[in-house]
Order: C-alpha cells, then sequence, then structure tokens
C-alpha cells in the first residue's frame, strides 16, 4: 500500500451528501493530499435475517453494498471535477471504531474527517459515541464537521487549554498551535490563538484541600504568570499581537462565545485519555463539541 499521507472521510451510512464531503474535498486540495472516503454499512435485519436465509441474505446485502458504492462513486467524481485525488469504498461492518482502526494501522493518514453527531445527554453518559471514541483514542487527528458555512475554512482558532511549565504540556501547546498555523497557511485562512484563564478553578482547587483561600494578590501572580507562558508561545508561531486573546473566565463559555462572534470556522485543540466518572462525561474538547458553533479539530500529543 501507498505510503503516501492521505484524508481519510468516514461517509455517513446514509446515503446524504453532507456537510465533510465539501469539507474534505477543500482541505484535499488545500493540503495537496489524496482523499479516501469510505462508508461502514451494517444492518441489523440483514444479520438477523441471514441466519435463517443465508443466500437470500447474502444477494441482499450485495444489492445494497453495489447501491452505495455507485452512489459514493458519484460523491468522489464530485471532489474530483475540483481537481482533487480521490478513491472510496463500501465496507460491512457492525464496529465502526474497529473499522477505522484498520485503517489507521494500514494506511498513512494525515486526518479523519467525519460529520459530528449530537448525541442526547443521557445517551452521553451511559454510551460511548463514536465521536467521543475518535476524540479520545484516535491516534490521528480528527476533524469533525458542523456546517458548510465555507467549505475551505476561512478563519482558524487555536484553543491552549492548560499553560503550565512541565515539559509535556509546553510541547504540547506547540503542537496544537503549530497545527492551527499550517492549516491557516494552507487553506489561506486568518489564525487566532485563545486562552481562557479560568481563576474559579484555581480557587476551588485550593479551597478542596482545606487549606486557606489563596490572596487575591496571588491570584493575579498566577495570571500574569499564565499571561507570560502564553505570550512566549504565541511569539514561537508568529502569531501577531492582535490575533492572542488572553480571556478570563470559565473555558467553555468564553470559547464558545468568541468562536460566535468572531465567525470562527475551526477550533484547533487537544485532547487526552481520560478515565473514571471524567471518561463517562466528557472532556473540555467534548464539551465544547456539543456547544461550539462551528467544527472542531482535535489532536493527540505526539510520542
Amino acid at each position: 500500500m501507498s505510503q503516501t499521507q492521505r484524508l481519510l472521510l468516514l461517509a455517513p451510512d446514509a446515503m446524504i451528501r453532507t456537510p465533510a464531503f465539501d469539507r474534505a474535498t477543500e482541505l484535499a486540495l488545500a493540503l495537496d493530499l489524496p482523499l479516501h472516503i469510505v462508508a461502514i454499512d451494517y444492518l441489523d435485519l440483514l444479520s438477523v435475517a441471514g441466519l435463517f436465509a443465508p443466500e437470500q441474505v447474502k444477494q441482499a446485502r450485495e444489492g445494497y453494498l453495489e447501491t452505495h458504492r455507485h452512489w459514493l462513486w458519484q460523491q468522489a467524481e464530485v471532489a474530483r471535477r475540483h481537481g482533487a485525488e480521490v478513491t472510496c469504498e463500501v465496507v460491512w461492518g457492525k464496529d465502526p471504531y474497529q473499522a477505522l482502526q484498520q485503517y489507521v494501522k494500514e494506511m498513512p493518514l494525515a486526518l479523519i474527517i467525519k460529520d459530528a453527531q449530537p448525541e442526547p445527554a443521557m445517551k452521553r453518559i451511559f454510551f460511548t459515541p463514536l465521536d467521543w471514541r475518535l476524540l479520545r483514542d484516535c491516534p490521528v487527528p480528527v476533524h469533525l464537521v458542523t456546517d458548510a458555512r465555507h467549505p475551505r475554512p476561512r478563519r482558524i482558532l487555536a484553543i491552549v487549554d492548560v499553560l503550565r511549565s512541565e515539559d509535556q504540556d509546553l510541547v504540547f501547546n506547540d503542537q496544537i498551535v503549530d497545527a492551527a498555523v499550517k492549516l491557516a497557511e494552507q487553506c489561506n485562512a486568518q489564525v487566532e490563538l485563545l486562552h481562557a484563564f479560568d481563576w474559579t478553578a484555581v480557587y476551588a482547587s485550593d479551597m478542596g484541600i482545606g487549606a486557606l483561600p489563596l490572596a487575591t494578590g496571588l491570584y493575579e501572580a498566577l495570571g500574569k504568570a499564565q499571561h507570560e507562558v502564553f505570550e512566549s508561545l504565541a511569539e514561537r508561531h508568529g502569531v501577531e499581537p492582535q490575533q492572542r486573546h488572553f480571556i478570563e473566565g470559565t473555558p467553555l463559555n468564553g470559547i464558545c462565545t468568541f468562536a460566535a462572534d468572531h465567525q470562527i470556522d475551526v477550533i484547533v485543540m487537544g485532547t487526552t485519555e481520560h478515565r473514571g466518572l471524567d471518561r463517562r462525561l466528557g472532556t473540555t474538547a467534548e464539551l465544547i463539541l456539543q456547544r461550539a458553533p462551528c467544527s472542531v479539530l482535535a489532536i493527540k500529543p505526539q510520542e
């Protein structure tokens, strides 16, 4: 198999052209990478019926897959007419995440693209939707598309969630900003850099260990120290001063409000694996996915 990096678009199992198709086409052109489109089909009805009439069900399944292949080929042809190099296939699989893992192992992927799928709150608590599994566990960057307002992004927002002095945090922040800056350059877009300093979380953490509340002056000192780290990060990546945004307040509200006010097309942020209760309720990235007025590009720390 070719070792050329490519983009992978996970098409919905329903034969509907979604915003992710147009976004994947534009990114393939902007990044000058081939695009592979895959649809993962599975029908419980056919699987159950196959226990009683295997030959008839096999024919029905092949007919369904052939219809989907033809439809997907038509969508790929639209992208080819725009100049993108595109391949496509339809596969039969009950677990989309496991099927995607095979592509991750066998194909050098630069990015996985799919439409974001909103889930009811109670379902998010007791189940793990595919989007969440990709955000938490997929080693390849994942781009979850929410709309087609601008198929090729015009405004990109890089979010740095933690500003600490540990080497691993500094390196990961550099990875996040680097990914956003490169994407902006390739798409001829504008990049914005944002950090929300949540002093209330620092206060709550201080109270949680039973110590006396930190003095107001110390909160200010922490904010100043984080601001210095933020400015240094922006300088390293050539982010202009007018494109740096250090705000105070809860990250979720601050990020979503900023993205809406500035008509952001893509939020670039980092995600890490979480366990226990936090694994069920979700990380900042997952909460933003539910609230953000735009698409999300999530990357993992590099080894």
